[in-house]
């Protein structure tokens, strides 16, 4: 019962009681929202499911939003005179609430912060209220879960549609990468055309399976806002036939706007963009898992053994000398889907050896790290392990003498002190990782910090 989706951007500027004339600067996405609000006319959907980046958000929960409608105006923007109500799709939302139960996502209508309408909803909803009217929304916020279940999200959307024979349109409102020039919102990044010209692609072609090969550290450096719109787009589409059409992009204010069009055509089951990805993974993980050393395996062997029993692993034989006799602080980091699960370490040995040292801190980044919840059973085939051995610790003088590839850091100020291992995803340069160890010990940035630095060997 899904007719058709949408890929669009929210710039209020678009808005010509906002732009004042500017907006004509970005006339082919103007032009490509009232193609798509002429669409949408043509499909006359009783209800619009609209994801936008700016409604409420959560790290491990989706809200949709509750009631019967919700108000809206562009005040923020300078325009309060352009207002808009919406009534909501009641039904639709109860029935999607009780597919994402179904389906164990976290999801529903609960946490509410405001109930106006944001930027994200109403940008889009300006163009489509001039072609058609007599739909009903469900208003549907991003979290900060894997990308695969935002893909899930849409799968709960599809089976809502099609279980109340709801005549169904998706938009997908976010906006690509905010750092395309130095004057743009956020400055430059070199991830940020990157990461424009690589989603531009996926989309015109509608490749979404493509739209898990995207690390979050590189989307993150793009500052892209859309990225999980249209995956749970993408996942509304599953298992259907679509015709895919590029209507404009453009980025001239150092944001990246970009449309597109998807015509549903019929089903096509070979489209299950994330059970393909799933078997990758898995495929990818048994062959990691084949080559992971002692090391590792002790560190998996350990929080599958207390994720089942509630059993701490003792330390096992057949296990190289040096885990037997050495002593050393370790680090245990878990992913999952390439984000990270948990990651727990000491800087100096408590336990006595490194064998105990790494099962203790095994458990407790499986269960303790305060930033995640506690890693449950269903999840143990899906985790990639990794596991610091560090060195001593060296007092230095100066952030001249850190590289952030070959070097952990240690900052310390009176009681509270941080580390930050070496080589990690996402962490650049020296800056980044003094800041981000200072953070972790609850450090201001500006606080002048004693500096240590250390290597490790890593084990995967």
């Amino acid at each position: 019962m899904i007719t058709g989706a949408f890929m669009v951007p929210h710039p209020p500027l678009i808005i010509p009681e906002i732009g004042r004339g500017e907006e004509k600067k970005i006339q082919a996405t103007i032009d490509a929202y009232h193609e798509t609000g002429r669409r949408i006319g043509s499909l006359k959907p009783e209800t619009i499911v609209l994801l936008s980046p700016h409604q409420v958000m959560y790290a491990d929960y989706f809200h949709i939003s509750p009631g019967k409608g919700a108000k809206g105006d562009f005040g923020r923007f300078g325009a309060g005179q352009v207002k808009m109500s919406v009534e909501y799709d009641t039904e639709f939302v109860e029935n999607l609430c009780k597919q994402a139960e179904d389906s164990a996502l976290p999801a529903g209508t609960a946490g509410e912060r405001s109930k106006e309408l944001d930027h994200g909803t109403m940008v889009p909803l300006y163009f489509v209220n001039q072609y058609w009217k007599d739909y009903k929304l469900v208003r549907i916020g991003l979290s900060g879960l894997p990308f695969t279940s935002h893909y899930e999200l849409g799968q709960c959307i599809g089976k809502a549609a099609e279980a109340l024979g709801r005549n169904t349109v998706i938009i997908a409102s976010g906006d690509l990468s905010h750092r395309l020039t130095p004057e743009g919102p956020y400055g430059y990044k070199e991830e940020g055309p990157e990461y424009d010209s690589r989603i531009m692609d996926v989309m015109d072609r509608g490749e979404f399976g493509r739209l898990f090969d995207f690390p979050e550290d590189f989307c993150e450096k793009a500052a892209e806002c859309g990225h999980r719109s249209f995956l749970i787009m993408a996942g509304a589409l599953d298992g259907l036939k679509v015709s895919a059409r590029r209507l404009s992009y453009e980025g001239p204010f150092g944001v990246g706007y970009g449309c597109c069009m998807y015509e549903v055509l019929g089903k096509d089951l070979r489209r299950n963009f994330k059970d393909q990805y799933e078997e990758t993974e898995r495929e990818r993980m048994t062959r990691r898992r084949e080559k992971e050393d002692a090391y590792v395996r002790l560190a998996r062997r350990t929080i599958e053994e207390y994720i089942r029993t509630g059993r701490k692993l003792k330390v096992p034989e057949g296990l190289p000398g040096e885990m037997y006799h050495d002593r050393a602080g370790t680090f245990v980091s878990i992913k999952k889907e390439g984000r990270l699960r948990g990651c727990i370490g000491t800087i100096q040995p408590v336990q006595g050896s490194v064998a105990e040292e790494i099962i203790e801190n095994a458990v407790s980044a499986a269960v303790r790290d305060p930033r995640f919840s506690p890693i449950v059973p269903e999840e143990l085939g899906r985790l990639s392990i990794s596991v610091d051995v560090l060195g001593s610790t060296e007092n230095i003088d100066s952030p001249d003498k850190l590289d952030v590839k070959r070097y952990g850091v240690v900052v310390t100020k009176g009681f509270r002190r941080g580390l930050l291992l070496p080589n990690l995803e996402g962490v650049d340069t020296v800056e980044e990782q003094i800041a981000i160890a200072k953070q972790k010990a609850g450090i201001g940035e500006q606080e002048e910090v004693s500096l240590e630095r250390f290597e490790v060997v890593r084990h995967y």
